[in-house]
């Protein structure tokens, strides 16, 4: 089989499992890579090679997260796609367990106080106040806003699962003037040209905020997640809720964010005191 043809065979058949596009996207760019390297594609993995090809992307300083993503990509290959019965038994890489970038609820006000654009300040602002991943804001549709219950349906988020969130009613005045007249089908966030906003779009608007806003801290849009959840638990909501606002699968992803707001730690008095 040509590699176009294996390559269209994955695509197929994780279109048919229902995988996320982003997700399709990946895998398929990490065995184009591979099948490229290996040169002949058999039913039995050889795993002293994919070890070695592993190995040479960990030499071009690729991140643990990266690593994963390749041998993901190739145990699925080999269990789904061949049905090969022999495991890869090859270990992924550690991660690191950097702790996420907060801003603070002060920083959060410059930020939004910062953007002239009404659509573009009630982007950020309800990304914050919803705990949205940019990809969520941009793929947000007005049927998908409860005003009388202040929550969103969330559909389709990573993992293709559905969740509910927050938002403040702070914001339903803006929400309901940019939601007006228009079909409950569209997206809140239109481009000018019509369609979703792109994330690079999203995420831009982000860092013109932050600098205009003259905060130096190493954020992205996805901090606004970080310190939606953050600023959650230090006003004593349940980690479990916070769990599921966010739409973690597992608690200890989101207990993460109880090392970045610990009481217990901002108590303590350095010995230089």
């Amino acid at each position: 089989m040509q590699l176009k043809e294996l390559l269209k065979k994955i695509e197929q058949e994780m279109k048919l499992r229902n995988y996320s596009h982003r997700t399709i996207k990946s895998y398929l760019l990490c065995l184009n890579d591979y099948f490229r390297y290996i040169k002949n594609v058999t039913k039995n993995p050889d795993i002293t090679l994919i070890k070695k090809y592993l190995l040479e992307k960990h030499t071009k300083d690729q991140s643990s997260q990266t690593l994963n993503l390749y041998l993901n990509a190739i145990k699925y290959f080999y269990r789904e796609i061949f049905r090969n019965n022999i495991p890869v038994n090859i270990k992924f890489a550690k991660t690191s367990s950097k702790l996420p970038v907060v801003l603070s609820r002060m920083e959060i006000e410059k930020i939004i106080n910062t953007i002239d654009n009404k659509k573009h300040r009630l982007l950020i602002a309800l990304s914050y106040g919803a705990g949205f991943r940019v990809s969520e804001a941009i793929n947000l549709k007005i049927k998908d806003i409860n005003p009388a219950e202040l929550t969103i349906h969330i559909k389709n988020a990573k993992g293709n699962k559905d969740r509910l969130t927050i938002f403040p009613e702070k914001l339903l005045p803006d929400l309901t003037a940019i939601m007006a007249l228009r079909d409950k089908n569209n997206f809140v966030f239109e481009s000018v040209r019509g369609g979703k906003l792109t994330e690079r779009t999203a995420q831009k608007i982000f860092e013109n905020a932050m600098k205009n806003a003259k905060i130096f801290k190493d954020a992205t849009f996805h901090s606004l997640r970080h310190s939606f959840a953050t600023h959650l638990l230090e006003n004593g909501v349940d980690v479990r809720y916070v769990q599921e606002l966010l739409g973690h699968a597992n608690i200890r992803t989101t207990q993460l964010y109880t090392k970045v707001t610990n009481p217990n730690i901002r108590k303590i008095k350095s010995p230089l005191e």
